[in-house]
């Protein structure tokens, strides 16, 4: 059973759409994550355009991390307040990636520069989170004690403004950490398509030290939000998301983050964030492949858009 993407201008196996959406939905649920960081090179490796993967990986995005949020909302695992300040600066990102977008598709550079982000912060992410979750899981299995900060330890961003008390995360801080996250994460949702959970998760917990389990449900809360807003303005400003490829995603992407927040529940903070970066570092290696590899054809034509203007 086939469906034509009228945004991609190609015909694809359903099947294989639902099954995309469920898989990603499934880590959306189990990780926290929106799931963009690997929808997107999905998309783009079964031969959507780089362009529409993002804007519509956006879409699916919101879907998914909705069904995920719920599930942790009903388990106590979302701080809204700090969501809340997370969203703020997220939709500020969000604005200027989009008219970044704009720009680098007219420039002709934005299929090489999502190729080259994807391996840049995947590589430098997962390499970070895998050191410090296998030192983890060797000093837990070893008798000791995880990852924990010291009672009335001192870092930092005690010395920063705008302190603000979240009370479901036990914490006492400056608002300015989460909220130059939620930009940086509204920026790259707008550019490469993705929730931003692979930087937000491991963020709030090295950073400002959140209990695990409370990150993964705000980062999802969070995702939401900044996700919607990024879909509306690629769809407005660059018409670059195809809601036919969006829903058949999203129907395999809700129910896979229901199954996800369950398998969530039996695992450790740590071997979440052990599986998380071996994940990330996969995507990382699959997206650099393809950068180096011969393609298999050489030449391609497409219209000049500029010249078109």
């Amino acid at each position: 059973m086939t469906l034509y993407l009228p945004i991609a201008e190609m015909s694809i196996n359903v099947w294989v759409l639902i099954s995309m959406g469920a898989a990603v939905g499934f880590l959306s649920g189990l990780f926290g994550v929106g799931g963009g960081f690997i929808m997107t090179p999905l998309l783009i490796f079964i031969g959507i355009p780089p362009a529409v993967a993002v804007g519509t990986g956006s879409a699916q995005i919101v879907a998914s991390s909705m069904s995920g949020a719920v599930a942790q909302y009903r388990r106590g695992n979302v701080d809204i307040k700090m969501g809340l300040v997370l969203i703020a600066g997220g939709l500020v990102g969000t604005v200027i990636g989009v008219d970044v977008v704009r720009i680098l598709r007219r420039l002709g550079q934005f299929d090489l520069v999502v190729a080259l982000g994807y391996v840049t912060f995947l590589g430098i992410v997962g390499i970070l989170m895998l050191i410090e979750s296998s030192t983890t899981l060797a000093k837990v299995q070893a008798g000791g004690k995880g990852r924990g900060r010291r009672a009335h330890a001192h870092s930092w961003l005690d010395g920063l403004p705008f302190k603000m008390r979240f009370r479901h995360s036990k914490l006492y801080t400056s608002a300015v950490p989460p909220a130059v996250i939620g930009t940086f994460v509204g920026f790259l949702a707008a550019i490469f398509g993705i929730g931003g959970g692979f930087i937000i998760v491991p963020a709030l917990i090295y950073i400002l030290r959140m209990p695990t389990n409370i990150v993964v449900g705000t980062a999802l809360f969070q995702i939401v939000f900044v996700t919607a807003a990024a879909t509306v303005l690629q769809s407005a400003t660059n018409q670059t998301v195809d809601l036919a490829l969006a829903l058949v995603l999203v129907i395999g992407g809700v129910f896979g983050a229901q199954f996800g927040a369950i398998a969530g529940q039996r695992l450790r903070g740590e071997q979440l964030r052990f599986w998380l970066a071996a994940l990330v570092l996969l995507v990382g290696l699959r997206v650099g492949y393809d950068l180096v590899v011969k393609p298999a054809e050489l030449y391609s034509i497409t219209p000049l858009v500029r010249g078109l203007e």
